[in-house]
Protein backbone atom coordinates (compact mmCIF):
# COMPACT_ATOMS: atom_id res chain seq x y z
CA UNK A 1 0.00 0.00 0.00
CA UNK A 2 2.65 2.51 1.04
CA UNK A 3 4.97 1.45 -1.79
CA UNK A 4 2.12 1.92 -4.27
CA UNK A 5 1.72 5.50 -3.05
CA UNK A 6 5.45 6.00 -3.40
CA UNK A 7 5.44 4.61 -6.95
CA UNK A 8 2.31 6.58 -7.92
CA UNK A 9 3.89 9.81 -6.68
CA UNK A 10 7.01 9.04 -8.71
CA UNK A 11 4.99 8.39 -11.86
CA UNK A 12 3.08 11.67 -11.44
CA UNK A 13 6.34 13.58 -11.01
CA UNK A 14 7.74 11.87 -14.10
CA UNK A 15 4.71 12.84 -16.22
CA UNK A 16 4.90 16.51 -15.18
CA UNK A 17 8.65 16.51 -15.83
CA UNK A 18 8.16 15.16 -19.35
CA UNK A 19 5.44 17.77 -20.01
CA UNK A 20 7.80 20.53 -18.86
CA UNK A 21 10.54 19.16 -21.09
CA UNK A 22 8.16 19.04 -24.06
CA UNK A 23 7.43 22.76 -23.62
CA UNK A 24 11.15 23.57 -23.46
CA UNK A 25 11.97 21.40 -26.48
CA UNK A 26 9.17 22.97 -28.52
CA UNK A 27 10.17 26.55 -27.66
CA UNK A 28 13.91 26.02 -28.14
CA UNK A 29 13.28 24.70 -31.64
CA UNK A 30 11.58 28.00 -32.49
CA UNK A 31 13.93 30.38 -30.69
CA UNK A 32 16.60 29.57 -33.28
CA UNK A 33 14.29 30.77 -36.08
CA UNK A 34 11.13 30.03 -37.98
CA UNK A 35 11.07 26.37 -39.11
CA UNK A 36 9.47 27.54 -42.34
CA UNK A 37 12.74 29.21 -43.38
CA UNK A 38 14.40 25.79 -43.54
CA UNK A 39 11.90 24.12 -45.85
CA UNK A 40 10.75 27.03 -48.02
CA UNK A 41 12.48 27.83 -51.34
CA UNK A 42 13.67 31.43 -51.73
CA UNK A 43 11.56 32.13 -54.84
CA UNK A 44 8.28 30.75 -53.44
CA UNK A 45 5.10 32.64 -54.23
CA UNK A 46 2.75 33.85 -51.50
CA UNK A 47 0.11 31.28 -52.47
CA UNK A 48 2.60 28.44 -52.32
CA UNK A 49 3.98 29.78 -49.05
CA UNK A 50 0.50 29.80 -47.49
CA UNK A 51 -0.17 26.25 -48.73
CA UNK A 52 3.15 24.99 -47.34
CA UNK A 53 2.59 26.69 -43.97
CA UNK A 54 -0.84 25.09 -43.80
CA UNK A 55 0.60 21.66 -44.64
CA UNK A 56 3.13 21.85 -41.78
CA UNK A 57 0.72 23.56 -39.38
CA UNK A 58 2.91 26.67 -39.24
CA UNK A 59 -0.01 28.99 -39.97
CA UNK A 60 -1.39 28.42 -36.45
CA UNK A 61 -0.49 30.27 -33.28
CA UNK A 62 2.45 29.03 -31.18
CA UNK A 63 0.05 27.67 -28.53
CA UNK A 64 -1.94 25.74 -31.13
CA UNK A 65 1.29 24.43 -32.66
CA UNK A 66 2.44 23.19 -29.23
CA UNK A 67 -0.75 21.30 -28.50
CA UNK A 68 -0.65 19.79 -31.98
CA UNK A 69 2.97 18.81 -31.36
CA UNK A 70 2.08 17.29 -27.97
CA UNK A 71 -0.87 15.33 -29.34
CA UNK A 72 1.21 13.97 -32.20
CA UNK A 73 4.09 13.16 -29.83
CA UNK A 74 1.81 11.04 -27.64
CA UNK A 75 1.00 8.99 -30.76
CA UNK A 76 4.68 8.79 -31.68
CA UNK A 77 4.22 11.05 -34.70
CA UNK A 78 6.80 13.86 -34.93
CA UNK A 79 6.29 14.57 -38.61
CA UNK A 80 8.48 14.06 -41.66
CA UNK A 81 12.16 14.91 -41.62
CA UNK A 82 13.24 18.07 -43.43
CA UNK A 83 16.55 16.64 -44.67
CA UNK A 84 15.09 13.17 -45.36
CA UNK A 85 11.65 14.13 -46.77
CA UNK A 86 10.75 10.56 -47.71
CA UNK A 87 11.14 9.34 -44.09
CA UNK A 88 9.42 10.18 -40.84
CA UNK A 89 11.38 11.41 -37.83
CA UNK A 90 10.26 8.39 -35.81
CA UNK A 91 11.29 6.02 -38.60
CA UNK A 92 14.79 7.50 -38.85
CA UNK A 93 15.29 7.21 -35.08
CA UNK A 94 13.96 3.65 -35.12
CA UNK A 95 16.49 2.74 -37.82
CA UNK A 96 19.44 4.33 -35.99
CA UNK A 97 18.53 3.35 -32.42
CA UNK A 98 19.68 -0.32 -32.56
CA UNK A 99 23.26 0.76 -33.32
CA UNK A 100 23.30 3.10 -30.33
CA UNK A 101 21.79 0.45 -28.06
CA UNK A 102 24.38 -2.10 -29.18
CA UNK A 103 27.20 0.31 -28.47
CA UNK A 104 25.63 1.25 -25.13
CA UNK A 105 25.26 -2.41 -24.14
CA UNK A 106 28.93 -3.13 -24.82
CA UNK A 107 29.90 0.01 -22.88
CA UNK A 108 27.71 -0.97 -19.91
CA UNK A 109 29.30 -4.43 -19.81
CA UNK A 110 32.76 -2.82 -19.74
CA UNK A 111 31.69 -0.51 -16.92
CA UNK A 112 30.39 -3.37 -14.78
CA UNK A 113 33.14 -5.88 -15.57
CA UNK A 114 35.98 -3.39 -14.97
CA UNK A 115 34.57 -0.80 -12.56
CA UNK A 116 33.04 -3.07 -9.89
CA UNK A 117 35.97 -5.52 -9.41
CA UNK A 118 38.52 -2.68 -9.42
CA UNK A 119 36.49 -0.75 -6.84
CA UNK A 120 36.21 -3.80 -4.58
CA UNK A 121 39.90 -4.73 -4.90
CA UNK A 122 40.93 -1.12 -4.33
CA UNK A 123 39.02 -1.06 -1.04
CA UNK A 124 40.08 -4.52 0.11
CA UNK A 125 43.74 -3.81 -0.64
CA UNK A 126 43.78 -0.24 0.51
CA UNK A 127 47.16 1.45 0.09
CA UNK A 128 48.54 -1.26 -2.21
CA UNK A 129 49.74 -0.92 -5.79
CA UNK A 130 46.32 -2.06 -7.02
CA UNK A 131 44.66 0.68 -4.97
CA UNK A 132 46.97 3.38 -6.33
CA UNK A 133 46.49 2.08 -9.89
CA UNK A 134 42.71 2.05 -9.49
CA UNK A 135 42.65 5.60 -8.12
CA UNK A 136 44.83 6.72 -11.02
CA UNK A 137 42.40 5.15 -13.49
CA UNK A 138 39.49 6.86 -11.71
CA UNK A 139 41.23 10.24 -11.88
CA UNK A 140 42.07 9.94 -15.56
CA UNK A 141 38.68 8.53 -16.47
CA UNK A 142 36.82 11.50 -15.01
CA UNK A 143 39.19 14.19 -16.30
CA UNK A 144 40.08 13.19 -19.88
CA UNK A 145 37.71 14.73 -22.48
CA UNK A 146 35.86 12.13 -24.56
CA UNK A 147 36.57 13.76 -27.92
CA UNK A 148 40.32 14.05 -27.20
CA UNK A 149 40.52 10.44 -26.05
CA UNK A 150 38.70 9.29 -29.18
CA UNK A 151 41.09 11.21 -31.46
CA UNK A 152 44.13 9.81 -29.62
CA UNK A 153 42.81 6.26 -29.93
CA UNK A 154 42.27 6.72 -33.67
CA UNK A 155 45.78 8.16 -34.05
CA UNK A 156 47.45 5.30 -32.14
CA UNK A 157 45.41 2.18 -32.91
CA UNK A 158 43.97 3.04 -36.34
CA UNK A 159 46.37 5.42 -38.07
CA UNK A 160 49.70 4.10 -36.73
CA UNK A 161 49.23 0.50 -35.60
CA UNK A 162 46.35 -0.20 -38.00
CA UNK A 163 44.78 -2.64 -35.56
CA UNK A 164 41.31 -1.12 -35.58
CA UNK A 165 39.11 0.68 -38.14
CA UNK A 166 38.94 4.47 -37.90
CA UNK A 167 35.16 4.76 -38.23
CA UNK A 168 31.89 3.09 -39.11
CA UNK A 169 30.24 -0.09 -37.82
CA UNK A 170 31.78 -3.01 -39.69
CA UNK A 171 32.43 -5.92 -37.36
CA UNK A 172 33.40 -6.37 -33.70
CA UNK A 173 36.60 -4.33 -34.05
CA UNK A 174 34.49 -1.24 -34.72
CA UNK A 175 33.06 -1.47 -31.18
CA UNK A 176 36.41 -1.40 -29.36
CA UNK A 177 37.37 2.28 -29.45
CA UNK A 178 33.93 3.96 -29.25
CA UNK A 179 32.75 1.68 -26.43
CA UNK A 180 35.93 2.39 -24.46
CA UNK A 181 35.48 6.15 -24.91
CA UNK A 182 31.87 5.93 -23.71
CA UNK A 183 32.60 3.63 -20.77
CA UNK A 184 35.74 5.26 -19.34
CA UNK A 185 33.81 7.83 -17.31
CA UNK A 186 31.41 5.19 -15.97
CA UNK A 187 34.30 2.90 -15.03
CA UNK A 188 35.98 5.71 -13.10
CA UNK A 189 32.79 6.83 -11.35
CA UNK A 190 31.63 3.32 -10.41
CA UNK A 191 35.13 2.43 -9.23
CA UNK A 192 35.24 5.39 -6.85
CA UNK A 193 31.71 4.78 -5.58
CA UNK A 194 32.32 1.11 -4.88
CA UNK A 195 35.65 1.85 -3.24
CA UNK A 196 34.18 4.39 -0.82
CA UNK A 197 31.12 2.20 -0.10
CA UNK A 198 33.26 -0.89 0.44
CA UNK A 199 35.59 0.95 2.82
CA UNK A 200 32.60 1.99 4.90
CA UNK A 201 31.03 -1.47 4.75
CA UNK A 202 34.22 -3.32 5.69
CA UNK A 203 34.41 -1.28 8.90
CA UNK A 204 30.81 -2.08 9.85
CA UNK A 205 29.98 -4.29 12.82
CA UNK A 206 28.07 -6.98 10.94
CA UNK A 207 31.04 -7.62 8.61
CA UNK A 208 33.34 -7.99 11.62
CA UNK A 209 30.77 -10.33 13.21
CA UNK A 210 30.68 -12.45 10.03
CA UNK A 211 34.46 -12.82 10.21
CA UNK A 212 34.27 -13.79 13.89
CA UNK A 213 31.77 -16.53 12.99
CA UNK A 214 34.47 -18.17 10.92
CA UNK A 215 33.29 -17.26 7.41
CA UNK A 216 36.05 -17.07 4.84
CA UNK A 217 37.38 -13.67 3.80
CA UNK A 218 36.30 -14.20 0.21
CA UNK A 219 32.74 -15.07 1.19
CA UNK A 220 32.47 -12.14 3.58
CA UNK A 221 33.69 -9.70 0.93
CA UNK A 222 31.81 -10.92 -2.16
CA UNK A 223 28.61 -12.19 -0.57
CA UNK A 224 28.00 -9.81 2.32
CA UNK A 225 30.11 -6.67 1.91
CA UNK A 226 29.62 -6.19 -1.84
CA UNK A 227 25.85 -6.65 -1.53
CA UNK A 228 25.62 -4.00 1.19
CA UNK A 229 28.03 -1.66 -0.62
CA UNK A 230 26.01 -1.82 -3.85
CA UNK A 231 23.14 0.23 -2.38
CA UNK A 232 24.93 3.57 -2.83
CA UNK A 233 26.16 2.88 -6.41
CA UNK A 234 22.62 1.83 -7.33
CA UNK A 235 21.50 5.46 -7.11
CA UNK A 236 24.20 6.31 -9.64
CA UNK A 237 23.01 3.64 -12.06
CA UNK A 238 20.34 5.87 -13.60
CA UNK A 239 22.85 8.66 -14.20
CA UNK A 240 25.34 6.15 -15.60
CA UNK A 241 22.85 4.57 -17.99
CA UNK A 242 21.61 7.89 -19.33
CA UNK A 243 25.17 9.18 -19.71
CA UNK A 244 26.07 6.10 -21.73
CA UNK A 245 23.10 6.69 -24.06
CA UNK A 246 23.45 10.47 -24.32
CA UNK A 247 27.24 10.53 -24.03
CA UNK A 248 27.41 8.27 -27.05
CA UNK A 249 26.89 11.41 -29.17
CA UNK A 250 30.53 12.49 -28.87
CA UNK A 251 31.83 8.99 -29.61
CA UNK A 252 29.45 8.55 -32.54
CA UNK A 253 30.57 11.84 -34.05
CA UNK A 254 34.28 11.11 -33.62
CA UNK A 255 34.01 7.55 -34.95
CA UNK A 256 31.20 8.24 -37.47
CA UNK A 257 29.06 5.61 -35.76
CA UNK A 258 25.63 5.42 -37.47
CA UNK A 259 23.52 5.85 -34.33
CA UNK A 260 21.12 8.41 -32.89
CA UNK A 261 24.00 10.50 -31.50
CA UNK A 262 25.38 11.16 -34.96
CA UNK A 263 21.81 11.68 -36.19
CA UNK A 264 21.28 14.38 -33.53
CA UNK A 265 24.43 16.17 -34.68
CA UNK A 266 23.39 16.02 -38.34
CA UNK A 267 19.82 17.13 -37.59
CA UNK A 268 20.97 20.07 -35.43
CA UNK A 269 23.37 21.26 -38.13
CA UNK A 270 20.65 21.04 -40.78
CA UNK A 271 18.01 22.58 -38.45
CA UNK A 272 15.83 19.52 -38.99
CA UNK A 273 13.30 20.52 -36.31
CA UNK A 274 11.09 17.39 -36.35
CA UNK A 275 14.08 15.09 -35.83
CA UNK A 276 15.66 17.35 -33.19
CA UNK A 277 12.40 17.55 -31.25
CA UNK A 278 11.84 13.80 -31.48
CA UNK A 279 15.38 13.03 -30.28
CA UNK A 280 15.25 15.55 -27.44
CA UNK A 281 11.92 14.28 -26.17
CA UNK A 282 12.97 10.64 -26.59
CA UNK A 283 16.15 11.25 -24.60
CA UNK A 284 14.19 13.02 -21.88
CA UNK A 285 11.72 10.14 -21.59
CA UNK A 286 14.63 7.68 -21.28
CA UNK A 287 16.30 9.77 -18.56
CA UNK A 288 13.10 10.32 -16.56
CA UNK A 289 12.01 6.70 -16.95
CA UNK A 290 15.41 5.37 -15.90
CA UNK A 291 15.52 7.60 -12.83
CA UNK A 292 12.00 6.50 -11.88
CA UNK A 293 13.00 2.84 -12.20
CA UNK A 294 16.11 3.41 -10.08
CA UNK A 295 14.02 5.15 -7.39
CA UNK A 296 11.66 2.18 -7.25
CA UNK A 297 14.50 -0.35 -7.11
CA UNK A 298 16.23 1.71 -4.45
CA UNK A 299 13.06 1.72 -2.38
CA UNK A 300 12.94 -2.07 -2.48
CA UNK A 301 16.65 -2.47 -1.69
CA UNK A 302 16.95 0.10 1.10
CA UNK A 303 14.44 -0.30 3.97
CA UNK A 304 14.95 3.34 4.99
CA UNK A 305 13.23 4.51 1.82
CA UNK A 306 10.26 2.26 2.52
CA UNK A 307 10.07 3.63 6.04
CA UNK A 308 10.15 7.15 4.61
CA UNK A 309 7.34 6.29 2.19
CA UNK A 310 5.33 4.82 5.06
CA UNK A 311 5.87 7.93 7.17
CA UNK A 312 4.68 10.11 4.28
CA UNK A 313 1.65 7.86 3.78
Amino acid sequence: RFMMRYITAGVIRAVFTILAVSVIVFLLARITGDPFDVIAPIDMSRADEAALRSKWGLDESVVQQYFSFLGNAVRGDFGDSFIYPTETSTGIIRDRLPRTLQLGAVSMVLVLVIGVPLGVLSAVRRGSIIDRLARGIALLGQSVPDFWLGIMLIWVFAANLRWLPTSGASGWKSYVMPSFVISIFGIAALLRLFRSSMLETLDSEYVKLARLKGLSRTRVIWKHAVKAASIAPLTFFGTLLTRILTGATVAEIVFAWPGVGLLAFEAANARDFPVVQALALFTSVVIVGTNLLVDILYAYVDPRVRLGARAIG
